[in-house]
């Protein structure tokens, strides 16, 4: 059985994000998972995702944490409250804080974790790691809501 990641659920006209989307071949195409009742995603920056040589650009950590906080409040919503045979809702950031704690290390493989703090059909509140090598570098407390009808084409 294939597992197909949270973002590969996405409409099509709704696949073009920066972070996360299939239908944008020069962004970062991050997937997401469930692994048990967290998520995961796992990346290895590029080297053109350098802030100074040998560690990763901040910027490049927020957007990870971003789409990978968004994908998981949409498979938690669809978890919660929708069937397998829907489309799952997508959603959108309304409040990103990040605590950038340790330095992010070039060339190995990084791992998102969230946490689901709070689910309601049209807000979810959940938590973000960073992660390298073992140790958490950067954490994530975001407020994701259900996007709004007038951004959907």
């Amino acid at each position: 059985m294939t597992i197909m990641a949270f973002q590969d659920n996405y409409p099509e006209d709704l696949s073009h994000c920066y972070g996360c989307g299939k239908n944008n071949p020069h962004g970062h195409q991050l997937k997401s998972y469930w692994d048990d009742d967290e998520t995961i995603a796992l990346f290895t920056p590029k080297p053109f995702h350098t802030a100074i040589p040998g560690f990763v650009y901040g910027g490049l950590i927020a957007s990870l944490i971003d789409c990978h906080g968004t994908g998981s409040a949409s498979a938690a919503a669809q978890r919660a409250f929708g069937s397998r045979d829907e489309t799952p809702p997508r959603f959108v950031t309304a409040a990103l804080n990040i605590d950038f704690l340790a330095p992010t290390p070039m060339g190995v493989e990084l791992e998102l974790r969230g946490v689901i703090r709070e689910i309601k059909p049209k807000k979810v509140l959940l938590d973000i790691t960073l992660s390298a090598n073992g140790v958490i570098c950067a954490r994530g407390h975001m407020v994701a809501v259900k996007m709004p009808e007038s951004m959907i084409s």
